[in-house]
């Protein structure tokens, strides 16, 4: 996947345009079950990502996804569906308040997120 393409959002419902979509107050589910409500999102051009507030029960903090992995959004429900495991939301890297929205921190997140995609694509083949 693309550097680009990892910022950017590419839903599976036809003609389902998220640009003027608030998404805070969404519910975020993993493929093995939810992982919180969306605190933040942004429509930015090639940056574009939400900040999921996962709360105490399931990580206890706060975790960035670029919205190339957002599979779907269900608008009905108020639901995304991410292509990532808990662990793997679990296991990326840390989010933090104060440099989230720096570029090294997106490249590094971006590099992570790419790298479990590529791994589960070359599972398949």
């Amino acid at each position: 996947m693309a550097i680009v393409e990892m910022w950017t959002f590419t839903v599976a419902t036809p003609g389902l345009d998220l640009s003027n979509v608030d998404l805070a107050g969404f519910k975020v589910e993993a493929r093995d079950g939810s992982i919180g409500k969306v605190d933040e999102a942004t429509h930015e051009a090639s940056g574009s990502f939400i900040v999921v507030d996962t709360g105490p029960l399931i990580f206890g903090k706060k975790v960035m996804l670029p919205a190339g992995v957002i599979s779907d959004v269900d608008l009905d429900t108020e639901t995304i569906f991410v292509d990532l495991t808990k662990d793997e939301i679990k296991n990326a890297p840390e989010f933090d308040e104060k440099t989230y929205r720096e570029q090294s921190y997106r490249n590094e997140l971006g590099q992570y997120y790419r790298d479990r995609r590529d791994a589960r694509s070359g599972a398949r083949m």
